[in-house]
């Protein structure tokens, strides 16, 4: 759990570039974020000069730790008594839409024969919060920290496509404040792209969006154990395995749960949120410290394809019960 002495060197490494990356960040549209400004500088460096050996242990250690240690930050800002309030109709549908889509992962992952745990950790990140959920789920199907990059930069991409252009499309679509904040909340990546999405539109869309997206962070744990179930469940001999969470979703499950019995202030969030994003983002400078330019567009066509391809489906889906639950 802790580095060693021999880690440093890439451990520091990794949160020079993630700081650099934060610092830019400030100047940058908000579809390129530090995750991914992180992400870009870390690829470039790797291709553009040879990284030492003696830095290989504390990148390996950065991107693994800080992986798991920004699932929990995310903890903070879960309320499941404001979720309750969606009432049944609401939940039942981001229920159903996650659930449909975890199962269509698997299948069509297949068919666009997009490399295996690349397509599921797009999917996942898709279907729940973007790249925090693909954070949470890499560590148990993905050994190749190539993959978690391509996934990162393709929900990333359609994240921040999605900001821009739902907001601009939905007014045509003659909806409700209802309809609209299930179609952003339901759809949208990440908490960053929901609010700017939503909140560009009107506060009351803001509201509703928020609501319906943090009803799908809440979604984290199970929807992680379902996946693992699916992808698993012929390697697995006791069905023991399948409700085995590492200490990071533990963690994740007791902290929301404390949270919604004493809701912390709005300043505190926002610092705990701050700090998942620092914290992500070394991590990203780290994968990218790994990743090859040749590797990262093989896998990264197909990923883009792909992650197209699930995006429209949960919108599709979203949009479906957006009109039967008027």
């Amino acid at each position: 759990m802790f580095p060693k002495v021999q880690d440093l060197k890439g451990i520091i490494s990794a949160v020079i570039i993630g700081m650099a990356a934060l610092f830019l960040s400030a100047y940058t549209p908000s579809y390129l974020n530090s995750i991914l400004i992180a992400l870009i500088i870390g690829i470039v460096l790797n291709n553009l000069v040879v990284i030492p050996k003696d830095f290989e242990s504390g990148l390996t250690f950065t991107n693994s730790k800080m992986l798991e240690l920004s699932i929990i930050f995310l903890a903070f800002s879960i309320n499941y008594v404001s979720v309750s309030k969606l009432g049944v109709g609401s939940f039942s549908a981001i229920l159903v839409t996650v659930s449909l889509v975890l199962v269509a992962i698997i299948y069509f992952s297949r068919v666009f024969k997009c490399p295996t745990s690349t397509g599921w950790l797009i999917g996942f990140g898709t279907a729940i919060c973007g790249s925090s959920a693909i954070a949470a789920l890499a560590p148990s199907v993905s050994k190749d920290k190539e993959d978690v990059a391509v996934s990162m930069a393709v929900v990333n991409l359609y994240g921040s496509v999605g900001m821009i252009l739902l907001p601009l499309l939905l007014p045509y679509l003659q909806l409700s404040t209802y309809q609209i904040g299930l179609l952003i909340g339901g759809s949208l990546h990440s908490v960053g792209n929901v609010v700017g999405a939503g909140y560009s539109m009107s506060d009351d869309i803001g509201e509703v969006s928020m609501t319906i997206k943090l009803a799908r962070v809440a979604l984290l744990s199970p929807a992680l154990i379902f996946f693992n179930f699916m992808v698993n469940r012929s390697a697995v001999s006791s069905w023991k395995d399948y409700i085995k969470l590492p200490w990071y979703l533990i963690g994740f499950f007791i902290i929301s749960i404390l949270s919604s019995i004493i809701p912390p202030s709005t300043n505190f969030i926002a610092s705990m949120e701050f700090i998942g994003k620092v914290v992500l983002t070394i991590a990203m400078a780290a994968i990218g410290l790994k990743v090859s330019f040749k590797k990262l567009i093989s896998s990264g066509r197909k990923g883009i394809l792909f992650g197209l391809f699930i995006f429209a489906l949960q919108f599709s889906l979203l949009l479906g019960f957006a009109f039967f639950l008027v």
